[in-house]
Protein backbone atom coordinates (compact mmCIF):
# COMPACT_ATOMS: atom_id res chain seq x y z
CA UNK A 1 0.00 0.00 0.00
CA UNK A 2 0.68 3.65 -0.01
CA UNK A 3 3.65 4.54 1.83
CA UNK A 4 5.37 1.15 3.32
CA UNK A 5 8.29 -0.03 1.84
CA UNK A 6 7.55 -3.46 -1.13
CA UNK A 7 9.87 -5.82 -2.29
CA UNK A 8 9.97 -7.92 -5.85
CA UNK A 9 11.68 -10.46 -7.11
CA UNK A 10 10.89 -11.96 -10.90
CA UNK A 11 14.20 -15.18 -11.84
CA UNK A 12 17.37 -13.16 -10.18
CA UNK A 13 16.17 -9.83 -10.20
CA UNK A 14 15.02 -8.38 -6.70
CA UNK A 15 13.86 -4.95 -6.15
CA UNK A 16 13.02 -3.43 -2.95
CA UNK A 17 11.07 -0.33 -2.88
CA UNK A 18 10.81 2.65 0.07
CA UNK A 19 9.59 6.29 -0.03
CA UNK A 20 9.80 8.12 -3.60
CA UNK A 21 13.41 5.16 -4.50
CA UNK A 22 14.02 1.97 -5.66
CA UNK A 23 17.35 -0.27 -5.56
CA UNK A 24 17.65 -3.21 -8.34
CA UNK A 25 19.95 -5.93 -7.90
CA UNK A 26 20.79 -9.31 -8.65
CA UNK A 27 20.18 -12.17 -5.96
CA UNK A 28 22.95 -14.30 -7.86
CA UNK A 29 25.85 -14.80 -5.70
CA UNK A 30 29.17 -12.93 -7.92
CA UNK A 31 30.31 -9.59 -7.20
CA UNK A 32 29.80 -8.31 -10.10
CA UNK A 33 26.46 -7.35 -10.69
CA UNK A 34 25.69 -3.50 -11.15
CA UNK A 35 23.49 -2.05 -8.76
CA UNK A 36 20.67 0.00 -10.55
CA UNK A 37 18.81 3.01 -8.31
CA UNK A 38 16.02 5.43 -9.31
CA UNK A 39 14.40 8.43 -7.44
CA UNK A 40 10.97 9.05 -8.78
CA UNK A 41 11.70 13.00 -7.37
CA UNK A 42 13.96 13.31 -10.19
CA UNK A 43 11.88 11.82 -13.02
CA UNK A 44 11.35 13.70 -15.94
CA UNK A 45 8.59 16.27 -15.88
CA UNK A 46 7.32 17.52 -19.36
CA UNK A 47 5.24 20.75 -19.75
CA UNK A 48 2.82 18.43 -21.30
CA UNK A 49 2.41 16.56 -18.23
CA UNK A 50 0.79 19.28 -16.21
CA UNK A 51 -2.20 18.06 -17.47
CA UNK A 52 -3.54 14.43 -17.53
CA UNK A 53 -5.52 12.17 -19.54
CA UNK A 54 -8.78 14.12 -19.08
CA UNK A 55 -7.04 16.95 -19.63
CA UNK A 56 -7.84 18.21 -15.95
CA UNK A 57 -4.80 20.09 -14.21
CA UNK A 58 -2.53 17.31 -12.46
CA UNK A 59 -1.75 18.33 -8.79
CA UNK A 60 1.44 17.91 -7.51
CA UNK A 61 1.92 14.93 -5.34
CA UNK A 62 4.81 13.72 -3.09
CA UNK A 63 6.37 11.50 -5.40
CA UNK A 64 5.89 8.00 -3.25
CA UNK A 65 5.80 5.29 -5.10
CA UNK A 66 2.62 3.55 -4.44
CA UNK A 67 2.73 0.38 -6.57
CA UNK A 68 4.75 -1.74 -8.62
CA UNK A 69 5.61 -4.40 -10.29
CA UNK A 70 7.45 -6.96 -13.02
CA UNK A 71 6.62 -8.77 -16.32
CA UNK A 72 6.06 -12.31 -16.74
CA UNK A 73 9.92 -12.69 -18.54
CA UNK A 74 11.37 -9.83 -15.99
CA UNK A 75 12.26 -8.06 -18.99
CA UNK A 76 10.21 -5.27 -17.91
CA UNK A 77 9.50 -3.05 -14.43
CA UNK A 78 7.25 -0.28 -14.29
CA UNK A 79 5.58 1.52 -11.34
CA UNK A 80 3.00 4.50 -10.26
CA UNK A 81 3.60 7.17 -7.75
CA UNK A 82 2.08 9.74 -5.89
CA UNK A 83 2.64 12.51 -8.30
CA UNK A 84 0.29 10.60 -11.09
CA UNK A 85 3.19 9.14 -13.08
CA UNK A 86 3.40 5.95 -14.87
CA UNK A 87 7.21 4.60 -15.26
CA UNK A 88 8.88 1.99 -17.58
CA UNK A 89 11.89 0.66 -17.23
CA UNK A 90 13.87 -1.66 -19.36
CA UNK A 91 15.69 -4.21 -16.74
CA UNK A 92 18.59 -5.93 -18.85
CA UNK A 93 20.26 -3.76 -18.70
CA UNK A 94 18.26 -1.58 -16.40
CA UNK A 95 17.01 1.83 -18.57
CA UNK A 96 14.24 4.13 -18.23
CA UNK A 97 11.93 4.18 -21.07
CA UNK A 98 9.40 6.44 -20.79
CA UNK A 99 7.51 8.82 -17.94
CA UNK A 100 3.96 9.20 -17.97
CA UNK A 101 1.20 10.59 -16.63
CA UNK A 102 -2.12 9.00 -15.26
CA UNK A 103 -5.66 10.66 -14.68
CA UNK A 104 -6.03 9.45 -10.85
CA UNK A 105 -3.33 7.80 -8.32
CA UNK A 106 -3.05 4.06 -9.16
CA UNK A 107 -3.68 1.29 -7.01
CA UNK A 108 -2.15 -1.42 -8.68
CA UNK A 109 -1.01 -2.50 -11.90
CA UNK A 110 0.23 -5.94 -13.85
CA UNK A 111 1.77 -6.86 -17.63
CA UNK A 112 -0.80 -8.55 -19.81
CA UNK A 113 0.86 -12.14 -20.12
CA UNK A 114 2.02 -11.16 -23.93
CA UNK A 115 4.09 -8.35 -22.28
CA UNK A 116 2.54 -6.06 -24.92
CA UNK A 117 0.52 -3.74 -22.58
CA UNK A 118 0.86 -2.59 -19.04
CA UNK A 119 -2.54 -2.48 -17.04
CA UNK A 120 -3.08 0.46 -14.14
CA UNK A 121 -5.54 0.46 -11.18
CA UNK A 122 -6.76 3.66 -10.15
CA UNK A 123 -8.43 4.65 -6.83
CA UNK A 124 -11.78 5.84 -8.89
CA UNK A 125 -12.29 2.56 -9.55
CA UNK A 126 -10.81 2.63 -13.25
CA UNK A 127 -8.56 0.77 -15.21
CA UNK A 128 -6.27 1.90 -18.04
CA UNK A 129 -3.81 0.14 -20.23
CA UNK A 130 -0.75 1.55 -22.01
CA UNK A 131 1.87 0.12 -24.28
CA UNK A 132 4.59 -1.39 -23.72
CA UNK A 133 5.43 -1.79 -27.35
CA UNK A 134 5.30 2.34 -27.41
CA UNK A 135 6.32 3.44 -24.27
CA UNK A 136 4.84 7.27 -25.49
CA UNK A 137 1.76 6.15 -26.05
CA UNK A 138 -1.31 7.52 -24.34
CA UNK A 139 -3.28 5.56 -21.91
CA UNK A 140 -6.60 4.11 -23.16
CA UNK A 141 -10.14 3.10 -20.35
CA UNK A 142 -10.52 -0.46 -20.49
CA UNK A 143 -12.81 -0.99 -17.44
CA UNK A 144 -14.72 0.75 -14.64
CA UNK A 145 -15.85 0.18 -11.53
CA UNK A 146 -18.02 1.85 -9.42
CA UNK A 147 -15.94 1.61 -6.34
CA UNK A 148 -12.12 2.05 -5.51
CA UNK A 149 -9.82 -0.73 -7.23
CA UNK A 150 -7.46 -2.52 -5.00
CA UNK A 151 -5.86 -5.15 -7.55
CA UNK A 152 -5.57 -6.35 -11.18
CA UNK A 153 -4.89 -9.41 -12.43
CA UNK A 154 -4.43 -11.26 -15.77
CA UNK A 155 -5.18 -14.84 -16.45
CA UNK A 156 -2.23 -16.77 -18.10
CA UNK A 157 -3.40 -16.64 -21.95
CA UNK A 158 -4.41 -13.16 -21.51
CA UNK A 159 -8.17 -13.88 -22.04
CA UNK A 160 -9.51 -12.34 -18.68
CA UNK A 161 -8.79 -9.17 -16.46
CA UNK A 162 -9.25 -9.80 -13.01
CA UNK A 163 -10.41 -6.64 -10.73
CA UNK A 164 -10.97 -6.42 -7.13
CA UNK A 165 -12.57 -3.65 -5.27
CA UNK A 166 -13.40 -2.27 -1.97
CA UNK A 167 -17.04 -3.34 -1.90
CA UNK A 168 -16.23 -6.94 -1.91
CA UNK A 169 -16.39 -8.01 -5.37
CA UNK A 170 -14.32 -9.93 -7.85
CA UNK A 171 -15.04 -8.95 -11.90
CA UNK A 172 -13.83 -11.32 -14.52
CA UNK A 173 -14.00 -9.62 -17.42
CA UNK A 174 -12.99 -10.45 -20.83
CA UNK A 175 -9.61 -8.68 -21.89
CA UNK A 176 -10.77 -8.45 -25.82
CA UNK A 177 -14.13 -6.95 -24.82
CA UNK A 178 -13.86 -5.72 -20.95
CA UNK A 179 -17.34 -4.33 -21.36
CA UNK A 180 -18.08 -8.38 -21.53
CA UNK A 181 -18.31 -9.60 -17.62
CA UNK A 182 -17.32 -13.64 -17.75
CA UNK A 183 -18.46 -13.92 -13.79
CA UNK A 184 -18.71 -12.28 -10.59
CA UNK A 185 -16.46 -13.96 -7.69
CA UNK A 186 -18.78 -12.69 -4.74
CA UNK A 187 -18.24 -14.47 -1.22
CA UNK A 188 -15.86 -12.28 0.62
CA UNK A 189 -17.69 -8.91 3.38
CA UNK A 190 -14.56 -6.70 3.54
CA UNK A 191 -12.50 -5.12 0.85
CA UNK A 192 -10.84 -7.70 -1.55
CA UNK A 193 -6.88 -6.40 -1.26
CA UNK A 194 -5.03 -8.92 -3.22
CA UNK A 195 -6.05 -11.67 -6.27
CA UNK A 196 -3.67 -14.07 -7.38
CA UNK A 197 -3.87 -16.36 -10.52
CA UNK A 198 -2.23 -19.54 -9.22
CA UNK A 199 0.50 -20.08 -11.89
CA UNK A 200 0.58 -23.62 -11.90
CA UNK A 201 -3.20 -24.01 -12.24
CA UNK A 202 -4.58 -21.00 -14.31
CA UNK A 203 -7.71 -21.90 -14.12
CA UNK A 204 -7.73 -20.88 -9.96
CA UNK A 205 -7.39 -17.96 -8.16
CA UNK A 206 -6.39 -16.99 -4.48
CA UNK A 207 -8.22 -13.69 -2.92
CA UNK A 208 -7.47 -12.18 0.49
CA UNK A 209 -9.73 -9.59 2.07
CA UNK A 210 -10.21 -7.47 5.50
CA UNK A 211 -12.98 -9.80 6.48
CA UNK A 212 -9.43 -12.24 7.65
CA UNK A 213 -10.42 -14.89 4.89
CA UNK A 214 -8.40 -16.32 1.97
CA UNK A 215 -10.58 -17.74 -0.88
CA UNK A 216 -9.68 -19.96 -3.51
CA UNK A 217 -12.00 -19.44 -6.45
CA UNK A 218 -12.89 -21.15 -10.19
CA UNK A 219 -12.79 -17.67 -11.40
CA UNK A 220 -14.33 -18.34 -15.07
CA UNK A 221 -17.58 -19.80 -13.01
CA UNK A 222 -17.31 -17.44 -9.83
CA UNK A 223 -17.47 -20.71 -7.91
CA UNK A 224 -15.50 -20.46 -4.76
CA UNK A 225 -14.19 -23.87 -3.95
CA UNK A 226 -12.57 -23.21 -0.58
CA UNK A 227 -12.73 -20.42 2.30
CA UNK A 228 -9.66 -20.53 5.10
CA UNK A 229 -10.54 -18.28 7.80
CA UNK A 230 -7.35 -16.80 9.12
CA UNK A 231 -8.10 -16.07 12.63
CA UNK A 232 -8.50 -19.45 13.45
CA UNK A 233 -5.43 -21.52 12.03
CA UNK A 234 -3.92 -24.31 13.90
CA UNK A 235 -0.69 -25.99 12.98
CA UNK A 236 -0.22 -29.00 11.84
CA UNK A 237 2.02 -31.51 14.07
CA UNK A 238 3.17 -32.99 10.55
CA UNK A 239 5.61 -31.32 8.04
CA UNK A 240 3.61 -30.06 4.89
CA UNK A 241 3.38 -31.27 1.23
CA UNK A 242 1.56 -28.25 -0.52
CA UNK A 243 -0.27 -25.45 0.62
CA UNK A 244 -2.43 -25.99 -2.49
CA UNK A 245 -4.73 -29.51 -3.05
CA UNK A 246 -5.92 -28.89 -6.44
CA UNK A 247 -7.21 -32.43 -6.55
CA UNK A 248 -9.55 -31.61 -3.33
CA UNK A 249 -9.77 -27.67 -4.71
CA UNK A 250 -9.08 -26.71 -1.41
CA UNK A 251 -5.79 -24.79 0.55
CA UNK A 252 -3.90 -26.20 3.59
CA UNK A 253 -2.08 -24.55 6.20
CA UNK A 254 1.09 -26.19 7.06
CA UNK A 255 3.39 -23.74 8.83
CA UNK A 256 3.16 -19.86 10.99
CA UNK A 257 6.94 -18.26 10.79
CA UNK A 258 7.78 -16.05 13.08
CA UNK A 259 10.25 -12.99 12.86
CA UNK A 260 12.11 -10.57 15.52
CA UNK A 261 11.37 -7.44 13.54
CA UNK A 262 8.40 -5.80 11.78
CA UNK A 263 7.98 -7.68 8.56
CA UNK A 264 6.63 -5.59 5.52
CA UNK A 265 7.00 -7.85 2.24
CA UNK A 266 7.74 -10.79 1.31
CA UNK A 267 8.36 -12.29 -1.91
CA UNK A 268 8.69 -15.86 -3.11
CA UNK A 269 11.98 -16.59 -5.38
CA UNK A 270 11.30 -19.36 -8.11
CA UNK A 271 13.90 -21.96 -6.34
CA UNK A 272 11.78 -22.70 -3.45
CA UNK A 273 12.75 -19.29 -1.50
CA UNK A 274 11.16 -16.93 0.65
CA UNK A 275 12.59 -13.74 0.49
CA UNK A 276 11.45 -11.12 3.80
CA UNK A 277 11.62 -7.73 3.80
CA UNK A 278 11.90 -6.33 7.70
CA UNK A 279 11.95 -3.27 9.64
CA UNK A 280 15.85 -3.71 10.84
CA UNK A 281 19.12 -1.98 9.51
CA UNK A 282 21.31 -4.69 10.76
CA UNK A 283 19.17 -7.16 8.67
CA UNK A 284 17.06 -5.70 6.89
CA UNK A 285 16.40 -9.13 4.83
CA UNK A 286 15.81 -12.70 5.78
CA UNK A 287 15.88 -15.72 3.49
CA UNK A 288 13.46 -18.70 4.47
CA UNK A 289 13.73 -22.37 2.79
CA UNK A 290 12.18 -25.62 3.27
CA UNK A 291 14.34 -28.33 5.15
CA UNK A 292 12.78 -31.43 6.09
CA UNK A 293 9.30 -30.40 5.05
CA UNK A 294 9.52 -27.25 7.48
CA UNK A 295 10.66 -23.29 6.61
CA UNK A 296 13.55 -22.55 8.10
CA UNK A 297 15.86 -19.19 8.10
CA UNK A 298 18.81 -19.88 6.32
CA UNK A 299 21.60 -18.29 8.28
CA UNK A 300 24.62 -18.47 6.03
CA UNK A 301 24.08 -17.46 2.30
CA UNK A 302 26.29 -14.92 -0.30
CA UNK A 303 23.34 -13.81 -2.09
CA UNK A 304 21.38 -12.97 1.20
CA UNK A 305 24.73 -11.30 2.83
CA UNK A 306 25.15 -9.38 -0.75
CA UNK A 307 21.87 -8.00 -1.04
CA UNK A 308 21.42 -6.81 2.57
CA UNK A 309 24.80 -4.63 2.45
CA UNK A 310 23.03 -3.26 -0.56
CA UNK A 311 20.06 -2.19 1.88
CA UNK A 312 22.33 -1.05 4.72
CA UNK A 313 24.14 1.33 2.15
CA UNK A 314 21.00 2.75 1.34
CA UNK A 315 18.95 2.53 4.29
CA UNK A 316 17.83 5.98 4.16
CA UNK A 317 14.86 4.91 1.85
CA UNK A 318 13.49 2.51 4.14
CA UNK A 319 13.53 4.75 7.05
CA UNK A 320 10.58 6.78 6.34
CA UNK A 321 8.15 3.47 5.98
CA UNK A 322 9.31 2.74 9.77
CA UNK A 323 5.57 3.52 11.48
CA UNK A 324 3.40 3.94 8.65
CA UNK A 325 -0.10 2.59 8.06
CA UNK A 326 -0.34 0.17 5.58
CA UNK A 327 -3.44 2.07 4.86
CA UNK A 328 -6.00 -1.12 5.67
CA UNK A 329 -7.71 0.30 8.28
CA UNK A 330 -9.21 3.40 6.12
CA UNK A 331 -10.76 0.95 3.41
CA UNK A 332 -13.09 -0.48 6.29
CA UNK A 333 -16.59 1.14 6.04
CA UNK A 334 -17.92 2.77 8.95
CA UNK A 335 -21.77 1.79 9.65
CA UNK A 336 -24.44 4.72 11.00
CA UNK A 337 -27.40 3.78 12.95
CA UNK A 338 -29.80 6.92 11.94
CA UNK A 339 -32.72 5.47 13.21
CA UNK A 340 -31.47 5.11 16.90
CA UNK A 341 -29.85 8.32 16.89
CA UNK A 342 -33.48 10.03 15.96
CA UNK A 343 -35.82 8.57 18.06
CA UNK A 344 -33.00 9.14 20.84
CA UNK A 345 -33.29 12.66 20.06
CA UNK A 346 -37.05 12.95 18.98
CA UNK A 347 -37.50 11.38 23.20
CA UNK A 348 -35.08 14.19 24.33
CA UNK A 349 -37.31 16.76 22.95
CA UNK A 350 -40.46 15.30 23.97
CA UNK A 351 -38.96 15.18 27.63
CA UNK A 352 -38.24 18.88 27.29
CA UNK A 353 -41.73 19.85 26.05
CA UNK A 354 -43.05 17.48 29.03
CA UNK A 355 -41.13 19.30 31.71
CA UNK A 356 -41.57 22.84 30.55
CA UNK A 357 -45.05 23.04 28.40
CA UNK A 358 -45.43 26.34 25.79
CA UNK A 359 -47.64 29.24 27.14
CA UNK A 360 -51.36 29.16 27.00
CA UNK A 361 -53.18 32.04 25.07
CA UNK A 362 -52.82 34.39 28.47
CA UNK A 363 -49.47 33.88 29.45
CA UNK A 364 -49.56 30.59 31.83
CA UNK A 365 -48.22 27.67 31.24
CA UNK A 366 -50.34 25.09 29.45
CA UNK A 367 -51.95 22.68 31.26
CA UNK A 368 -51.57 19.06 30.03
CA UNK A 369 -54.86 17.30 29.88
CA UNK A 370 -55.07 13.66 31.30
CA UNK A 371 -54.06 11.37 28.31
CA UNK A 372 -52.49 14.03 25.93
CA UNK A 373 -49.05 13.84 26.76
CA UNK A 374 -48.87 10.14 25.58
CA UNK A 375 -51.32 11.09 22.61
CA UNK A 376 -48.17 13.24 21.61
CA UNK A 377 -45.68 10.56 22.30
CA UNK A 378 -47.43 8.21 20.01
CA UNK A 379 -47.78 10.71 17.26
Amino acid sequence: MAGSAGLALCGQALVVRGGSRFLATSTASSDDDVLFTYDCSTAEKKLEENKGEDGQPVDKGSDMILASTFSKSGSYFALTDDSKRLILFRTKPWQCLSVRTVVRRCTALTFMASEEKLLVADKSGDVYSFSVVEPQGCGKLELGHLSMLLDVAVSPDDRYVLTADRDEKIRVSWAAAPHSIESFCLGHTEFVSRIFVVPDHPELLLSSSGDRTLRLWEYRSGQELHCCHLTSLREPAEPWADKLDAHRQQLGYRQQLAFQHRVWDIAFEEGQGLWVLQDCREAPLALCRPVDGWWQAVPENAALKKVSACLRGNWAMLEGAAGVDVGFSGLYKATFDNVTAYLRKKEERLQKRRQNPPPGPNGQAKKTKPGEASLRCSS
